[in-house]
């Protein structure tokens, strides 16, 4: 009888052991949904295309082709890993195939701002030394460098070399077709800086066989197209060659709606270099104000050749929906190029950006990544689907796990709105103006303070949280604005499924208890998470977060 009830007491100890919730926050599904207008256009997706490309935050894009073979790379500056790399067939359709910078060998970030870190990637290929190269500027430390790869498909791009001759930023590379090579760059003016914005590009020949500059370096241009205007931002430079002629390519006046792109002419690839007759070549900034489909901000453009004869240009773009306002970043944008005045034209003066336009003449391409553009939606599994290279982690990216309950994010004692730090979220562009992300979450708390959630994060300074904390009154759902506690109301243990609603500045927040029917917590107010408000040059992402 005796042996009877210890065995029972042993059963009905190991029944309450197993009936306790283990501790942590663990995250069974993600969801995104996104519908904009500019993407509800009519288009015949065999014969054209939508703008953007690669929309959401992917801004600085920099393209190469290897006989029918195309490979772009984005900025990314403090997330981590670095520098997204696409490949494609047709320039419309994209299928991320890494990053370039993927291990900490190559990129350190911790302690980096948000807005420093990797700026501006410019990606070529060299044709004479069958070479594909990624040249950058890293703001924090190792400054200019570049990395090299035999195969992109492969990545083991090569651990940084680095260019300390290079004294600014926005780097990168031209080979010749003579077998030499030349890096431009954005630097300090010769003569010193005049005035705030004084910037001028210069230019080192480039030692192939030993990766580094030689010779002195040259100075290309000071200022901008009209010094005696005092042009700001001189920046972004790119040499291409075309009918025996060297066309020097650079962006001008700041990143916001006085951005354009410019275009200089020489005969010899070290100058001199006078501008084209009628610049700039791609702006936004003269047309009006209340124009459907509003993009502006355009800039930072780099051309590519199709094996077909045809140019194309590839620049950065925003989308705002009200104002200056946007959150979704700066975005890559396609349009064709026009070669007829004798010097490329990305968009005549006072002509806008397409949000539809015919396709390139390349065969269709067909992209098995997550979606880059239009109006569409996804679910992750993460009890069971593989993390992909869709979710972007902050300097020292969140320390996970995934198992049959879902995915563990491991708290961390950084808060999302304390600078400089490294907490514990991973996330996913805010793709739409329009949009909303979804979780379901398990929250077993073990101290007082601890949190869980879906975030919107667009920096240190601007950022919501929707989630679960545990307080010494018990767990309770709460929204909080940065550091600031919004709203909260007692919670139910076990599953909720949180939700963030964007439309243009509103954000709604909204949790549902198990068995029971969709509550709202509070509305803020987004137009806190525009770039133009929260600076810096990312856009937001909806991230899974947690922390001590």
């Amino acid at each position: 009888m005796k042996r009877i009830t210890l065995i029972l007491a042993t059963i009905a100890m190991l029944c309450a052991s197993c009936s306790k919730s283990t501790p942590g926050a663990y995250f069974k599904s993600f969801s995104y949904k996104g519908n904009d207008i500019c993407f509800q256009h009519e288009f015949n997706p065999d014969s054209s295309f939508q703008n953007p490309v690669l929309a959401g935050f992917f801004p600085d894009p920099s393209v190469c082709r290897k006989g029918d073979d195309y490979f772009l790379v984005n900025s990314t500056f403090s997330y981590f890993p670095g520098v997204p790399i696409h490949h494609s067939k047709d320039l419309v359709h994209w299928e991320q195939i890494g990053y370039v910078l993927d291990r900490t060998s190559q990129l350190q970030l911790d302690s980096a701002h948000i807005a420093w870190g990797v700026y501006a990637p410019d990606i070529q290929y060299n044709e004479n030394n069958d070479t594909f190269y990624m040249v950058n500027t890293i703001v924090m430390g190792i400054n200019n460098f570049f990395v090299k790869t035999k195969d992109p498909f492969a990545g083991n791009w090569s651990d940084p070399i680095k260019l300390p001759e290079l004294d600014g930023i926005d780097p990168s590379f031209f080979f010749d077709d003579d077998g030499k090579a030349y890096i431009v760059y954005n630097g300090d003016p010769l003569e010193g800086n005049k005035y705030d914005g004084h910037r001028a590009i210069k230019m080192y020949e480039f030692d192939l066989e030993n990766d580094k500059v030689i010779g002195e370096c040259i100075q290309l241009l000071s200022a901008g197209i009209h010094p005696s205007e005092n042009p700001q931002w001189i920046e972004g430079p790119h040499i291409y060659k075309h009918d025996g002629k060297y066309f020097l390519m650079a962006a001008e006046g700041g990143t916001g709606t006085q951005h354009s792109e410019v275009i200089l002419i020489s005969d010899n690839v070290k100058g001199p270099y006078k501008p084209a007759p009628k610049n700039p070549v791609l702006t936004q900034r003269t047309l009006p104000e209340d124009r459907s489909d509003k993009v502006t901000s355009t800039g930072h453009a780099d051309l590519i050749w199709t094996q077909n004869g045809e140019c194309w240009a590839f620049f950065l773009g925003c989308r705002p929906y009200d104002d200056d306002n946007y959150n979704t970043g700066r975005e890559t944008f396609l349009v064709p190029v026009d070669w007829s005045q004798g010097y490329p034209v990305i968009l005549p003066d006072g002509e806008a950006v397409p949000a539809v336009l015919n396709r390139p003449n390349l065969p269709l391409f067909e992209s098995k990544d997550y979606p880059k553009n239009g109006n569409f939606e996804w679910t992750v599994d993460l009890a069971k689907d593989k993390m992909d290279y869709r979710w972007l982690g902050l300097r020292i990216p969140a320390e996970y796990s995934q198992s049959a309950k879902g995915l563990k994010l491991e708290p961390r004692e950084w808060k999302i709105y304390q600078e400089f730090t490294n907490p514990s979220l991973l996330g996913v562009r805010q793709q739409h103006l329009n949009c909303e992300a979804s979780v379901d979450m398990d929250f077993t708390p073990e101290t007082v303070g601890e949190i869980a959630g879906l975030a919107v994060f667009q920096n240190e300074n601007a950022n919501f949280v929707i989630g679960e904390q545990l307080f010494e009154d018990g767990l309770k759902y709460v929204l909080y604005d940065k550091d600031q506690l919004v709203a909260s109301e007692p919670a139910d243990k076990g599953p909720v499924t949180l939700k963030i609603v964007a439309n243009g500045p509103a954000y709604d927040f909204y949790y549902t208890a198990k068995g029971k029917a969709e509550t709202k917590l509070g509305t803020l107010d987004g137009h806190k998470l525009s770039t133009h408000n929260a600076g810096g040059f990312t856009g937001a992402v909806f991230a899974m977060y947690t922390a001590k």
